[in-house]
């Protein structure tokens, strides 16, 4: 469903400065077939993380177990991409909510991210010192912003908003794949991309934000104005070479916890003994 969901993420077209089907957007060393790559590479990182997620211990253990599993998915992805930072964001959000799904064993998502929340506010103990010299690091404290640890720690409230928005455009006829970029604009709505911070610095990362609710006011990408101020909105991004990367992971993650929700998970062993009580057997999730 992670992998399933990254490579929906990044074929939505068309998505303002972010890459989609008609190319790089104001990427210029990756394209649609790199992220189909990154994504099925990092198959077996999530299917490790699942692992590590349903393994009975403390999320203390489970934070840094996680963490562990998610720096080889990075060299992983590293190496199927050419050094391109494809997923690394991915990695972190989509990978704690697999490792949170499996531990909950739950199909709903305000419980999974509850767990994504308790599982991140746990420190990683081997975490090296060099990983906060990082451009999302220096972002974050150059403007003061909590980025995507401070959005785990919260239980992603973001992708959310995005879930929720993906719903109520569903509910109001949108066909599916405006659905799903409505669900992006209320990402970019309320997110504080460090993306965007470090390539525009606060006045993009405001006024893209304000242009993305603007999409929303006009009723949804499926309306012809909301369209229409979309369409304004990628112009800019593209002009200032400006990207909301951090928002499409989001978006990532809405549509991963829409797949789970829709699709279900259940536990692998041993099925049930079928004789016994059936009031105190548990019910399958």
């Amino acid at each position: 469903m992670a992998v399933r969901s990254l490579i929906a993420e990044a074929e939505l077209t068309p998505k303002p400065g972010l890459v989609d089907l008609r190319g790089g957007g104001t990427h210029t060393d990756m394209d649609v077939r790199l992220l189909r790559l990154s994504a099925h590479a990092l198959r077996p990182t999530f299917e490790d993380l699942a692992m590590i997620g349903a393994l009975p211990m403390e999320d203390r253990r489970r934070r840094s177990a996680l963490a562990a599993v998610g720096r080889r998915g990075e060299q992983q992805m590293m190496a199927v991409t050419g050094g391109v930072n494809t997923h690394r964001g991915a990695i972190w959000a989509l990978g704690l909510a697999v490792g949170a799904a499996a531990a909950t064993l739950s199909n709903e998502p305000g419980t999974i991210l509850r767990r994504v929340a308790r599982i991140a506010g746990h420190p990683d103990d081997a975490e090296r010192d060099d990983r906060w010299d990082t451009v999302g690091a220096r972002v974050r404290g150059r403007y003061r912003v909590g980025g995507a640890v401070d959005e785990a720690r919260l239980g992603f409230p973001h992708a959310a908003a995005a879930l929720a928005q993906l719903r109520r455009s569903r509910r109001a006829g949108a066909p599916e794949h405006n659905a799903q970029l409505d669900a992006l604009m209320a990402s970019m709505a309320g997110l504080e991309d460090t993306c965007l911070l470090a390539r525009g610095g606060a006045v993009a990362l405001t006024h893209t934000r304000l242009a993305a609710r603007a999409v929303l006011e006009a009723g949804g990408t499926h309306i012809r104005e909301g369209r229409r101020r979309l369409e304004r909105l990628d112009r800019q991004l593209l002009e200032h070479g400006l990207s909301p990367g951090g928002s499409a992971d989001v978006l990532a993650l809405a549509l991963l916890l829409d797949t789970i929700e829709r699709r279900g998970i259940r536990p692998t062993g041993p099925e049930p003994d079928p004789r016994a009580d059936q009031h105190t057997r548990k019910a399958p999730c």
